[in-house]
């Protein structure tokens, strides 16, 4: 593999899976020609991936066809920096594509993992949301009127829905789900998620839904009742910017969790970024128009929905949008 002083941005090949309750907007809005005919609709697109079963491969540059698990072990802390602590790619990034209702589900914490075993693993996450169809909502964390009774009573049913939050989805507006919370992404959303690099998911209700063959999907109801967090009752959403100005903006989407920060980068022109500063690789997510990506003689041009991987050791690199009007931009990093 090239030395590291050879490394440059990343773009990987989207790794596409259908979801009986999968879309049709990674298609139509994203306009993307590369969505596959699967048995289901295409549900999610894994953007950025490193796990046993799914590996992100590069599709640019000198390390075209390499996968995410391989960079990983070959750079180390030179592509994701000094807050790396070992093992996979520490983040994943997916869009999800909601053509109907996803299921009422909670990702377990820490410490419910260690009561829950069987490998599980923790998962907080992030929601931006790219477009909302008409009626499109978030169901996420429960009503600060609710009792845990109540909900407990109604958890299987549509019943449940009364007792938690419910929110109007609006394209620019993020939801932070930290593990614990119980959420349903509702029918209508095209959002992009950045997690903890987890698939451990406890589904309460499917809504009575069934398969192709007439059979429901797999419930973990036990499961869900040792993970749901039933104190935490603060809003997750965080609401959009509003306003149009002629100068470069950016605001923090979420800066105190401990597992990833994200920034909102509202630009009108070019933006310059540096990795040193931050200790981290950083994710750059393209939302609503074309840009950019350049460092020293390298450079990558993304479309919207796309993400590219910053290596830590890269240092010095510009965003620059590459239509008028105002370019919404998301960075990650540890």
């Amino acid at each position: 593999m090239p030395d590291r002083d050879k490394l440059y941005p990343l773009i990987f090949k989207p790794i596409y899976h259908g979801k009986m309750w999968g879309g049709t907007q990674i298609r139509e809005f994203l306009k993307r020609d590369d969505v596959p005919e699967l048995p289901e609709p295409v549900g999610e697109s894994w953007e950025l991936a490193d796990r046993e079963d799914e590996q992100s491969i590069v599709v640019n540059g000198a390390l075209k066809g390499t996968t995410l698990t391989q960079l990983v072990k070959h750079y180390g802390k030179t592509l994701l920096g000094n807050k790396y602590n070992g093992g996979r790619f520490p983040l994943l990034v997916k869009i999800i594509d909601a053509g109907e209702r996803l299921s009422l589900q909670v990702h377990p914490d820490e410490q419910a993992c260690a009561r829950l075993g069987n490998g599980a693993e923790p998962k907080t996450e992030m929601w931006y949301i790219l477009n909302a169809r008409k009626g499109a909502k978030i169901m996420a964390g429960m009503n600060p009127r609710s009792t845990r009774q109540q909900l407990l009573n109604t958890l299987q049913s549509a019943e449940a829905e009364k007792y938690l939050q419910v929110f109007h989805s609006e394209p620019g507006d993020a939801y932070f789900i930290t593990s614990g919370t119980l959420h349903a992404i509702g029918e209508g959303n095209l959002l992009i998620e950045i997690q903890q690099n987890s698939d451990t998911t406890y589904r309460v209700s499917d809504w009575g839904r069934v398969d192709q063959d007439g059979k429901p999907r797999e419930l973990h109801y036990e499961q869900a009742l040792e993970a749901i967090n039933y104190i935490n009752r603060t809003s997750p959403r965080i609401p959009g910017v509003v306003g149009v100005v002629g100068h470069n903006r950016k605001f923090p989407v979420v800066n105190r969790c401990r597992f990833f920060a994200v920034d909102d980068l509202r630009l009108v022109a070019e933006w310059n970024e540096n990795t040193t500063l931050s200790n981290s690789f950083h994710l750059v997510s393209c939302i609503n128009k074309p840009i950019r990506i350049t460092a020293g003689t390298d450079e990558v041009k993304l479309n919207p929905a796309q993400t590219c991987l910053i290596p830590a050791c890269l240092g010095e690199y510009r965003i620059i949008p590459l239509e008028t009007g105002e370019t919404d931009v998301l960075k990650t990093t540890l």
